[in-house]
């Protein structure tokens, strides 16, 4: 069965995406069929295009086959059964947040499709497709991998059906799952394999999650407490939940071990050792096209790839800890970060395109300022298990130094045909703070700002910020006042007035998120003041999403910070929730029942008024003006 649109010549460059492609090739079998819930794009910034141009680089013949057809087990045989096995991923993002708001509203367009279409994956993507599979190749290994594969690992709690689920390894009927950022454990896999070893006996690979009858063979788990403990009590879960946070990094995590029944364990080996330098380097020296599939252009092309075409990722991994985030369970706390040499050998790859317009969007990755381990030790020993790198101030042994990554920045600006070079990738303002030398602070205003930086405090609250694992509000104020200082400018009410180094009309722009665990309406009201002073009113506002394998989402469905046991008032009821966006939003006519409502509620009806300090005024609403109106007729009448 030929995939829509597919058939390329032998020398285009793109892996083959339907049998005739392996046919060009002069294959008459392909060693792996990677399956993904996303359009064929071969950018590095899609984790399909690193995983099969890695195993092309090792000599192993891959074939794709995007978004098929999961109502059709046909769409998964068009190549045969692979000599090794399948490789499955729901794509570059989590088939529920792809295609559902906070709210569990189903979006309108997927960015990861052709033209943009919704609903050419499934629901549960990593689970639909690995099922498909299994129903028409009985034996053939099969592979999960990618961010909702690697995020629902072992039982976690699940928003959109609010349930907690088994490890996503026993839904998907699938062998192993290869999780984290999976170079290493694919390769070492694939060997495996290729060496007759069969997929049962992969047991040991780091970085994977097996299942198994027993424990025999497995002789140094950590047990976490069994399927039906966590289903029996949510303090079991808060406690499991936190002991795999804590296991999370490749030099001092655990081995760990869930029990299903009488007679089945999922394992989770301890997580791959980061790459180093020369090894990312290489990772993104294979020769990507860097573009999507030609059978897509007349469908529209692929939207994701506006963003990143022109963008460098030069790091990954992030200290943040940030408890909203789960980038803990899927890069690790330990920064990688590539060289110089090699991001200036993609810029160029970037000056050659034709459509290149001399702007580099962004030079970055999870946190565009890290470029390196949060301290010595973390290359040798790892993260610390129970401590943060910048929370709840930055460790003693932080190596606060940007003079790396504004090296590589000055190059980048040099090249030849680049205008401007961009950081949309956010940057860590605390870590900034950090460091003694200025001089990134400097640059990034005179250099790497489109009008506008993105910056993400997220609230002002200091009780919530305790849960979400930022610092204190005043070291955000501290930033600001840094930042304004530096553009000179000085900020009040949305206005600037001029008087310094750069003269630049240059803005902050915060992130701010409502309802998470740890607001109240009163820390809503505090933030809603926090807009109104600083004459802000965010056109958006993110709602906190309980995404698989978060500190947050645990929190969320617990009621429990698993850091402390301790109980956490969350915000549930989405007319709770749509209260505490509306105070954010305040200044929109829209929103004016629910701040008002939230306001009385919170005891703060003080805001509502004439004076410079209150949110709203106080209006009379339709219904009570015609109950006004035939009050005084009938007083009238009479």
């Amino acid at each position: 069965m030929r995939q829509s649109g597919a058939g390329i010549k032998k020398n285009d460059g793109f892996l083959p995406l339907c049998r005739e492609d392996m046919a060009a090739r002069g294959w008459t079998r392909v060693d792996f069929v990677y399956v993904t819930g996303d359009a064929y794009v071969d950018h590095p910034s899609f984790g399909a295009a690193i995983i099969t141009r890695l195993l092309e680089a090792r000599g192993y013949k891959v074939g794709i086959i995007s978004q098929p057809d999961w109502k059709d087990k046909e769409s998964v045989t068009i190549y045969g059964e692979p000599r090794l096995g399948f490789l499955v991923s729901s794509g570059n993002m989590d088939s529920m947040v792809n295609h559902y708001s906070v709210s569990k509203k189903r979006r309108a367009t997927d960015a990861y499709t052709p033209g943009g279409m919704m609903g050419k994956r499934p629901d549960y993507a990593a689970v639909v497709y690995g099922n498909l599979i299994r129903r028409t190749y009985k034996k053939t290994p099969v592979i999960l991998g990618g961010i909702e594969a690697s995020l629902r690992r072992m039982a976690h709690y699940d928003y959109w059906s609010d349930k907690l689920k088994r490890s996503i390894l026993l839904d998907s009927g699938a062998d192993l799952i290869s999780y984290g950022m999976g170079e290493r454990s694919i390769v070492e896999i694939a060997e495996a394999l290729d060496a007759g070893l069969s997929v049962e006996d992969l047991t040991y690979i780091d970085g994977t999650v097996v299942k198994v009858k027993s424990l025999d063979a497995v002789y140094d788990a950590t047990l976490l407490p069994t399927f039906e403990e966590l289903k029996a009590d949510k303090k079991n879960y808060a406690r499991s939940f936190y002991c795999q946070y804590c296991n999370t990094d490749p030099f001092s995590g655990k081995r760990l071990a869930e029990r299903y029944g009488e007679h089945l364990y999922v394992v989770q080996n301890p997580p791959a050792k980061p790459l180093t330098q020369t090894e990312l380097d290489d990772v993104y020296g294979l020769p990507y096209m860097r573009a999507y599939h030609p059978s897509y252009e007349g469908l529209g092309g692929v939207p994701a790839i506006k963003e990143i075409k022109f963008s460098l990722t030069s790091n990954r991994g992030c200290f943040g800890g940030c408890s909203f985030c789960a980038l803990t369970f899927h890069q690790g706390r330990i920064v990688q970060a590539r060289s110089k040499e090699s991001l200036l050998m993609e810029a160029e790859k970037c000056i050659a395109d034709a459509d290149f317009k001399g702007y580099i969007h962004d030079v970055g990755g999870p946190t565009a300022n890290f470029h390196h381990p949060a301290c010595e030790k973390q290359g040798t020993y790892g993260a610390c298990p129970q401590k943060q790198c910048l929370y709840p101030k930055p460790c003693p042994r932080l190596k606060a130094d940007h003079r790396e990554y504004i090296d590589i920045l000055r190059a980048l600006r040099s090249l030849p045909k680049v205008k401007k070079v961009f950081i949309r990738s956010g940057i860590r303002f605390d870590y900034l703070l950090a460091d003694k030398d200025k001089t990134f602070l400097r640059e990034l205003c005179e250099h790497h700002i489109s009008g506008q930086l993105r910056v993400a405090p997220e609230h002002v609250s200091d009780a919530v910020l305790d849960k979400m694992g930022k610092p204190r509000n005043d070291v955000y104020q501290k930033f600001v006042k840094a930042f304004e200082q530096t553009n000179g400018q000085t900020q009040t009410s949305g206005r600037e007035q001029k008087g310094g180094r750069f003269h630049k009309e240059q803005f902050l722009v915060p992130y701010l998120m409502s309802s998470h665990p740890g607001s109240t309406l009163k820390e809503a009201v505090e933030l809603a003041e926090y807009c109104r002073d600083l004459g802000y009113m965010p056109e958006q506002v993110q709602d906190f999403y309980p995404t698989p394998s978060t500190l947050s989402t645990c929190m969320y469905y617990t009621g429990l910070d698993p850091r402390t046991m301790t109980p956490v008032y969350v915000p549930k009821s989405p007319h709770e929730k749509a209260m505490q966006r509306a105070l954010i939003q305040y200044q929109d006519p829209a929103n004016y029942r629910l701040v008002k409502e939230a306001l009385t509620k919170a005891g703060r009806t003080d805001l509502i008024g004439f004076g410079k300090e209150c949110l709203i005024r106080p209006r009379q609403m339709a219904k009570e003006r015609n109950q006004t109106r035939n009050t005084k007729k009938r007083t009238k009448d009479r």
